[in-house]
């Protein structure tokens, strides 16, 4: 039943990246951090008192922070940068693109504060496009962890994994719900549950509130599939073909524009594989504004009672 998947307690994601670069670090000696004056926000405290000759104060440059994380590689070290979201991404795209994509470097750009949930700084901060930026970029990975664990476990395991990754979590507390010291396989799909009338892709923040979702479409006697697409890029095409053979339908929710994200990598797949009816939950081509985050993901349409609503009109497309 969707109504057993509970919290665990509340936790940042920031947070859970601050704990998983801390434990990657102490068993990789070739881990780096570096930041774009954003140390405390990133939760770089503690990395920096057990390592302070692995780190790297870069200040509010970023193009140069991803310039230098791009050298560090050659070394063989293993660099991550670490800003906000929207600095890490649309404020250096050109620098990643030549320095980082370009030639394949082992970088892993972390990027926190992303999305609605980012709440009272508003549109400028509220970067609503960086998946699909970094998607766009040949050979770079991308990752959007739902939650505390998740977050630690894809910080650690990114380490072990050769490539450009972007690594995309959130500001604020959020339910932590998955297991803790759980295995992160980068390109696997993680189904929590198994369902046969519709099926929910989500990332990040929207798989809680697509699990909340599923709660409601469950009372309502629907059986719900609920897959946590995780790694956006690779995407697990065989997991989002098993599912919709399964169930007909889809809705896909992320806190991102429903233009280049997770929704257009299910449609694309769908598309060339397995039509189907699909609606998309996430903001329509649209920048944020300054407000609570559960406030601002209500207004925008990223909340339970519309992943209810897109769901009922995906069954209700079937068979048309």
């Amino acid at each position: 039943m969707v109504k057993d998947i509970q919290p665990l307690n509340e936790k940042e994601t920031r947070a859970g990246f601050g704990e998983g670069i801390l434990e990657v670090a102490r068993k990789n000696p070739n881990v780096i951090a570096l930041t774009a004056d954003l140390l405390g926000s990133m939760k770089l405290n503690a990395f920096i008192k057990e390592f302070p000759d692995r780190f790297v104060q870069c200040g509010i440059a970023e193009a140069n922070m991803m310039g230098i994380a791009a050298g560090m590689t050659i070394g063989g070290k293993i660099p991550y940068t670490t800003t906000f979201a929207n600095f890490s991404t649309g404020r250096v795209y050109d620098q990643i693109r030549q320095s980082v994509a370009y030639s394949g470097k082992n970088v892993k750009i972390c990027a926190s504060h992303a999305g609605l949930t980012l709440g009272e700084d508003g549109a400028t901060h509220q970067i609503l496009e960086d998946i699909g930026l970094m998607r766009m970029l040949p050979g770079m990975t991308v990752i959007v962890p739902c939650d505390f664990n998740q977050t630690k476990a894809a910080t650690i395991a990114i380490a072990d994994y050769q490539g450009p990754v972007y690594l995309r979590f959130g500001r604020p507390k959020w339910p932590n719900f998955t297991p803790e010291n759980q295995k992160f396989e980068i390109g696997k799909a993680q189904v929590l549950h198994e369902g046969t009338d519709v099926t929910l892709f989500a990332c990040g923040h929207l798989v809680w509130i697509a699990v909340e979702a599923g709660k409601i479409l469950e009372e309502k006697g629907y059986s719900v599939e609920i897959i946590n697409i995780h790694t956006i890029k690779p995407l697990d095409e065989e997991a989002v073909l098993r599912s919709l053979n399964k169930t007909g339908c889809a809705v896909t929710a992320e806190e991102h524009n429903i233009l280049g994200g997770l929704g257009d990598s299910i449609a694309h797949v769908a598309g060339r594989n397995k039509p189907v009816p699909i609606e998309f939950v996430g903001t329509n081509d649209t920048f944020g504004e300054s407000g609570k985050p559960t406030d601002l993901l209500k207004k925008y349409g990223l909340d339970a009672n519309h992943i209810v609503a897109a769901a009922e009109k995906a069954m209700s497309r079937k068979g048309k």
